[in-house]
């Protein structure tokens, strides 16, 4: 099982970036998939959810406007659209996956820096 992000980086004030998550080994579409990020001493909190066949998503309130998720099940990726991006958006963002309470699989994160 492997969850794989990517397109983290450094970017300006107000700018955007879109991460993805390359999932495998497991059947994507059973999955509820998740964005969280952690910030440097703070717990880890939760961004943005999409439900297994992508018809529901949710928000942090904070993230709400600004940050679009969606998923290509065919493709078995969940990709994650930033916009307006400010410092206290910086952290490493994390691709989760569950099926109820059967299985969660976590990746291993992507660093996201918001800075001039």
């Amino acid at each position: 099982v492997q969850l794989v992000e990517s397109g983290g980086g450094l970017v300006q004030p107000g700018g955007s970036l879109r991460l993805s998550c390359a999932a495998s080994g497991f059947t994507f579409s059973n999955y509820v998939m998740s964005w969280y990020r952690q910030a440097p001493g703070k717990e880890r909190e939760l961004v943005a959810r999409i439900s297994s066949a992508g018809g529901n998503t949710y928000y942090a309130d904070s993230m709400k406007g600004r940050f679009t998720i969606s998923r290509d099940n065919a493709k078995n990726t969940v990709l994650l659209r930033m916009n307006s991006l400010t410092p206290e958006d910086t952290a490493v963002y994390i691709c989760n996956a569950r099926w109820g309470a059967r299985s969660e699989y976590w990746g291993q994160g992507t660093q996201v820096t918001v800075s001039s």
